[in-house]
């Protein structure tokens, strides 16, 4: 939903982005802009735009070879997929959450998720469409976004993008994905490596990557596992140990 005045060709400034924050395989951002339009083709990444606007507005939109003319009102997302020719005319006010997915990103955890190799990835157009867990998943994003970087933001920001690949395949891919499905959690020696190892770098930025690497195993499983074996997710298991950490720290400190 990029949109800004055709009186000034300059790419759009972002209000905050994941660019400053250093974040891995996607990039977030968050603008303001006035009436305008626009004219891009994405090369590298699917493009989800999701309308923060508390006023409706009318708008243009066309993506490849199809349009829409109507109105967006928050909540509203729309996909353009990589490789195609986008154009926009905005009539109000424009205030949108984009995120941008690489190709390869996307990829790799499809190849992760399905139960059969990926030979060709594609996604589908869509226009104003409403997706509750991909907004709420977005929305999720945006906070860590302006709550900027820290300790444990990594891993937190890693689980929340491997969520949203998971919804983008499932809801948005041209061939429905059939997701592999594990049954049970870790194995206790699995399981006791990933405690350890969250262990030896509790001072440290945890990676997801880093944990499924460690196993030998891919994020999206690692994460699903190792959340029935002990009830919480990676990232809430670190942030839990990092609290009892303090929490002896502060009691040798009175000592």
């Amino acid at each position: 939903m990029v949109s800004w005045s055709s009186k000034s060709p300059e790419t759009p400034s972002p209000i905050v982005s994941s660019q400053d924050l250093g974040w891995e395989s996607i990039t977030v951002a968050e603008f303001k802009q006035p009436p305008g339009n626009s004219n891009f083709t994405p090369e590298l990444e699917h493009t989800i735009a999701l309308c923060l606007a508390t006023k409706p507005y009318r708008i243009w939109q066309a993506i490849g070879d199809r349009n829409y003319s109507g109105i967006y009102s928050k909540g509203d997302i729309s996909l353009s997929p990589a490789k195609l020719p986008c154009s926009y005319k905005v009539y109000g006010d424009d205030h949108y959450l984009e995120i941008k997915i690489p190709i390869p990103f996307l990829e790799r955890v499809a190849t992760e998720v399905m139960n059969r190799d990926l030979n060709r990835l594609e996604l589908r157009t869509e226009f104003r469409d409403r997706n509750p867990q991909i907004e709420q998943l977005a929305m999720m994003l945006r906070s860590e976004l302006h709550r900027g970087q820290d300790g444990m933001g990594q891993l937190y920001v890693d689980s929340l993008a491997n969520a949203l690949m998971v919804n983008v395949l499932r809801d948005y891919s041209i061939t429905k994905p059939q997701i592999a499905i594990y049954e049970g959690g870790l194995s206790d020696r699995s399981l006791f490596q990933a405690i350890e190892y969250i262990e030896h770098h509790l001072s440290e930025s945890i990676k997801l990557e880093d944990l499924a690497t460690h196993l030998g195993i891919s994020k999206f499983h690692f994460s699903r596992l190792f959340k029935k074996s002990i009830g919480v997710s990676p990232h809430q298991y670190v942030m839990q140990q990092r609290i009892e950490l303090a929490k002896q720290l502060l009691v040798k400190a009175d000592k």
